[in-house]
């Protein structure tokens, strides 16, 4: 089996880094010393429990309680961590507090730079939880927000969390449809709501969605509105955010569980209505520590701009720079406005030291040819994360002779709010993989039947429990659809849905998603939010969408219709079709072409057959894709056969 980790001295890691105090630390409490990167990852597989109480312990994790034990119960689905430890995530963002530097800084696409000190994010966020305690909001109960990139949002989110209250957010793109699809479940008390927001150089009035979405919200006993375009708000019920952090008292924490819900995120809907993935405080504390800390090297004073809307997991992993003491640098705009090197310069503005971003952004940076570090003063710079879909080996280079840093390509997500792979200072770049598992993630690359690949495509598979794994789905007491969306192929064992090899040198490839999710531009999107769209629709007897990698980089999203006799694709029902889609799902599900097909492949049960035309697309054999004898009309391959 291939070691997923090359054999990186542990000498070549920088002194100051992240992870080589960790490395020393672990020298001076323990007597451990490793020749290797690759031995310190194989340490931290193998024993669990001594890796992670490490962890716990090199960024002084404090419980009110303290754990029984670290890794209580091994299983997957339901491993125990740290059972008997009390604590809370908002307490340790704010020990990181200091007078001398900012939390955030919210930046807007007019250019405008607005500091966030840490006393005002505390004055606000203390001001939040007593306006959310007086409406009887405590543990377990759901604050939910449908808000863009900035400060507010990030104080509604602690001061939920600090009286262990459970938050989820969705980015205004979202149609309003969407948003109650996803945030209706969770019945919550509170909904958090801007009036609209600026993007790409126009105001976009989100006052109607916010009274659509809030109306259909029985549970909710307040609206809280940020005003983003108009100086005030006003409506039946509506409270002003200035009126609701206008007393700011005391901050206290609640002491929950390490498993106590911190925040539901959202799949991307593929096979049916989103599904809540909810993740614990300790879980997410401990992750998010670990990953940003060492591998991401994010230090005390540092400056972390990543730029993600609030739907992404990125959101919540900025949220999280503020564990380590760096500032975090928010942005809700257009990362092309008013030019495409945009977030080049507010990096530069800001003396970013990491800039997070997708692979499409620096795929259309290279394809104009733009040189960053000439254009713009990137000196504090020290790396360009890089995630959301598999970065084209031909930008590798780019990054590195444009921007003159190294690129952190990284791959993990929304399901663990972290990452299974990335780049770690010290260790090499080659174009087109990524360097290594992250610590603690036992990450292997498997065939059909469970046996370890190398060299070859396989699926990723994590072989034993991260902290950050989901609690559970919301609304799923059984368990079962945990289980069948990650356990069900290797029983005991977690398949996360990506095609990766393995390669003899123990660096990564990222093929692209192994299911039927859509990932466009670094967002993850569900396709039956796109067919919920069409279903009004006469002229359309059934559709199909898929996400297609080509080999340039770019991603195509063509959408199949299979129209009513006699109905030809026109432009008025193209028009449609596309305003259908962008009115209630959002303008990143809109297709890339609409394209009239003979008819739409499904199983024999009736499931449309997504992953075996996208690979037909991709170039795959179809006799390699799917079996025949499993298609309701084998005949229609050969239209998408040709069509590849």
């Amino acid at each position: 089996m291939s070691n997923p980790v090359p054999a990186v001295p542990v000498s070549a890691l920088p002194e100051g880094s992240g992870m080589r105090a960790f490395a020393d630390g672990l020298r001076d409490r323990r007597g451990l010393e490793f020749g290797s990167y690759r031995e310190l990852w194989e340490w931290s597989v193998a024993d669990l429990d001594a890796f992670w109480a490490e962890v716990w312990t090199h960024f002084d994790v404090r419980a009110a309680t303290p754990p029984t034990a670290v890794l209580a119960e091994e299983r997957m689905p339901g491993a125990r961590w740290f059972p008997g430890a009390t604590l809370n995530y908002a307490e340790h963002v704010f020990r990181a507090a200091s007078d001398t530097r900012d939390a955030l800084v919210v930046v807007g696409e007019d250019g405008s730079a607005e500091p966030w000190s840490w006393t005002r994010l505390r004055d606000e966020t203390a001001g939040f939880a007593r306006f959310l305690k007086a409406h009887g909001v405590g543990p377990g109960d759901r604050v939910v927000g449908f808000l863009p990139n900035i400060g507010e949002t990030i104080t509604a989110f602690l001061a939920a969390a600090s009286l262990g209250a459970t938050w989820a957010v969705c980015n205004p793109d979202l149609a309003p449809k969407a948003v109650v699809d996803r945030l209706s479940p969770l019945d919550p008390t509170v909904l958090v709501a801007a009036d609209g927001v600026r993007f790409a150089g126009k105001e976009r009035d989100h006052r109607t969605a916010v009274g659509e979405i809030a109306a259909a919200l029985p549970t909710l006993r307040a609206t809280v509105v940020v005003p983003r375009l108009r100086g005030t708000v006003s409506g039946p019920g509506v409270v002003a955010w200035a009126d609701a952090v206008a007393e700011p008292g005391a901050l206290e924490f609640a002491q929950v569980t390490f498993d106590h819900p911190l925040w539901v995120l959202f799949s991307s809907g593929t096979t049916g209505a989103p599904k809540g993935i909810v993740h614990g405080h300790g879980g997410v504390l401990l992750e998010l520590l670990k990953l940003l800390g060492l591998h991401f090297d994010v230090r005390t004073g540092d400056r972390f701009f990543t730029y993600t809307s609030t739907s992404w997991v990125l959101w919540n992993t900025v949220v999280s720079a503020l564990l380590t003491g760096a500032t975090a640098i928010l942005y809700d705009g257009s990362p092309a406005h008013p030019a495409q090197d945009a977030l080049w310069r507010i990096a530069a503005e800001q003396r970013a030291t990491f800039l997070g971003t997708s692979a499409a952004y620096l795929t259309a940076c290279a394809r104009a040819s733009l040189t960053p570090a000439s254009a713009h003063d990137l000196s504090a710079l020290r790396s360009v994360g890089s995630t959301g879909s598999a970065l084209p080996e031909a930008v590798y280079p780019w990054v590195e002779q444009a921007v003159g840093v190294p690129v952190n390509s990284n791959s993990g997500g929304t399901d663990i709010s972290s990452a299974f792979m990335c780049w770690t200072p010290g260790l090499p770049v080659r174009p087109g993989e990524i360097p290594a598992a992250c610590l603690g993630v036992s990450l292997e690359s498997w065939d059909e039947d469970g046996e370890p690949l190398v060299d070859e495509l396989g699926e990723l598979v994590i072989t034993r429990p991260m902290p950050s794994m989901p609690v559970f789905f919301w609304n799923d007491p059984d368990g079962t659809r945990l289980h069948d969306a990650y356990f069900a192929t290797y029983p005991g064992i977690w398949r996360h849905g990506d095609w990766i090899t393995l390669t003899s040198r123990g660096t990564i490839v990222v093929h692209g998603r192994s299911d039927a999710t859509l990932n466009r531009n670094g967002v993850r999107l569900g396709s039956a939010e796109i067919y919920a769209a069409l279903d009004p629709l006469p002229e359309i007897l059934d559709s199909l969408v898929v996400g297609v990698d080509r080999p340039d980089g770019s991603y195509w999203l063509p959408l199949f219709v299979h129209l009513a006799p006699g109905v030809e694709l026109t432009d008025e029902l193209r028009a449609r079709i596309l305003t259908r889609v962008r009115d209630h799902a959002s303008a990143r599900h809109v297709p890339d072409d609409v394209i009239a097909a003979p008819g739409i492949p499904h199983t024999l049960t009736g499931k449309r057959l997504e992953v075996p035309v996208r690979r037909i697309l991709m170039g795959a054999d179809p006799s390699s894709a799917l079996d025949p004898a499993a298609i309701d009309d084998p005949g229609l391959l050969a239209y998408f056969t040709a069509l590849a």
